[in-house]
């Protein structure tokens, strides 16, 4: 009998749960399941730029936008929806040099508040814009299509969004375990310390914004033709703090535990989202229960889970592994 590592186990499962489930979900949850795939390629990034380059962006929320218009445009324009996709990336990754640049010389909440309002300033341009629709934005946005095969349903978007996460993750597999990788957890040690190595602390901090930039022009580009319309209000600014908040409760510096941070946060908003709609409930339910459970979640990662849910579970298995041997002697 072939037995598997548990690492190969768990990710076989998985990767056989992702693909079983956009069969059996009814439409309502195949939209959150959508969702939340998308949202875990922005976090993705958002866990890579934090546990590495130790950068804090509050302005993931503006390269997700910028994606999703690059694909909408250009696929309003008669460009093939496909060409649009791969452009959403690689607008959004060439956007974050150019931002990046100035910004990176900031540090700390200097930072954080300057990537904020660069997604303010960017929403503002959107809304007053005429090539970009105003604050009417853009709308009917072609299906994704390849050749003649054209998606019409959830399902079809699912696979779609999901295939996206896989290459978001194997992506930030092999940055982490090459040697640029090695480099950038010297990064996040100390920068004097990498820098005195010989390391380039600028390029490397830059590179890893725009990569992060990269994945949420991706998800920003698959977005638009699941919902076939893109405006300033789709990109609130408090889908940033959700990006962060979903890195930090997954594990930052890790790729499943942001997955698994996007998923947890993405499945309470759900249902915070019924429990506001329920008959009796004021109208300003929705935000308030947002900001009190970000609040709360918050104030349990960092006293009782400061690394994250994944490290956290990770290191009590292992600390189970070792007591076992100990136990039998």
């Amino acid at each position: 009998m072939i037995r598997l590592p548990l690492k190969t186990g768990a990710g076989l499962l998985i990767a056989a749960v992702t693909l079983a489930l956009p069969a059996v979900l009814d439409d309502s949850a195949l939209a959150v399941y959508i969702l939340l795939g998308l949202a875990a390629m922005v976090t993705v990034g958002v866990s890579l730029l934090m546990g590495y380059a130790g950068q804090v962006s509050l302005g993931q929320g503006a390269f997700y936008a910028i994606g999703a218009y690059t694909a909408a445009l250009l696929a309003l324009n008669g460009v093939p929806p496909l060409a649009g996709l791969v452009a959403a990336p690689v607008v959004a990754a060439l956007s974050a040099l150019v931002i990046g640049t100035p910004l990176l010389r900031l540090r700390g909440h200097h930072l954080a508040f300057a990537t904020l309002a660069m997604q303010l300033i960017l929403l503002s341009l959107a809304g007053q814009l005429e090539f970009t629709g105003g604050d009417i934005g853009l709308q009917a946005i072609p299906q994704f299509s390849l050749g003649s095969w054209e998606a019409q349903d959830a399902t079809t978007y699912a696979y779609l969004t999901w295939a996206g996460v896989a290459l978001v993750m194997l992506v930030t597999h092999n940055v982490i375990t090459s040697r640029p990788g090695r480099a950038l957890r010297a990064l996040a040690t100390s920068e004097t310390a990498a820098a005195s190595s010989g390391i380039p602390v600028g390029r490397y901090k830059l590179t890893v914004f725009a990569l992060s930039a990269a994945f949420a022009g991706l998800a920003g580009g698959i977005y638009c033709f699941y919902t076939g319309y893109v405006a300033p209000g789709s990109f609130p600014v408090l889908i940033s703090i959700q990006y962060i908040v979903m890195a930090v409760v997954g594990g930052l510096g890790t790729t499943w535990g942001a997955v698994i941070g996007a998923s947890a946060i993405t499945l309470l908003l759900q249902g915070l989202s019924t429990l506001s709609s329920l008959p009796g409930m004021p109208t300003y339910a929705p935000s308030v229960l947002s900001y009190a459970v970000y609040a709360l979640l918050l104030i349990v990662v960092v006293l009782f889970l400061p690394q994250g849910l994944l490290p956290a579970v990770a290191d009590r298995l292992s600390r189970k592994r070792q007591a076992a041997p100990a136990r039998t002697r």
